[in-house]
């Protein structure tokens, strides 16, 4: 209803073999799964290099929880039952965090310098030595 496509897993082999075929924008994420707990698996995607959103849920999660969630990278930790309003802010916040983080990391490159300044003339050497200072 809200505009997104979804795809569901059962268990954690049906979340890695989802995630393996294909990129996902965010990731809804509950503690308790046959085979492999989300925390596991928050964390072997983490390892991985993965930086999708991940919000992790439980129905019986505690702060100890919460707070490994959120240190392995998890975007926010959701008690269940969920509410649709509280799922549904929490999964637009990740993905603006998300579009704000990819938006800084291409303004970082485009402003990198490519190309330091040439030429070995005095004033050059002053240009040199005034970009340093500035720099740190």
């Amino acid at each position: 209803d809200e505009g997104y496509a979804v795809a569901t897993a059962e268990h954690a082999e049906a979340a890695r073999a989802a995630r393996s075929e294909g990129r996902f924008d965010a990731v809804l994420l509950d503690i308790w799964m046959p085979g492999t707990d989300g925390i596991a698996l928050l964390r072997e995607w983490k390892t991985a290099g993965d930086d999708t959103p991940v919000v992790m849920m439980s129905g019986h999660g505690t702060i100890e929880t919460a707070v490994e969630a959120t240190r392995l990278g998890a975007y926010d930790f959701i008690e269940k039952p969920v509410t649709l309003a509280k799922l549904l802010i929490t999964l637009e916040r990740a993905l603006e965090a998300q579009r704000l983080r990819a938006d800084n990391q291409a303004l970082r490159r485009q402003l990198s310098p490519s190309v330091a300044p040439l030429g070995e003339s005095a004033v050059m050497q002053r240009l040199r030595a005034q970009l340093e200072r500035l720099a740190g």
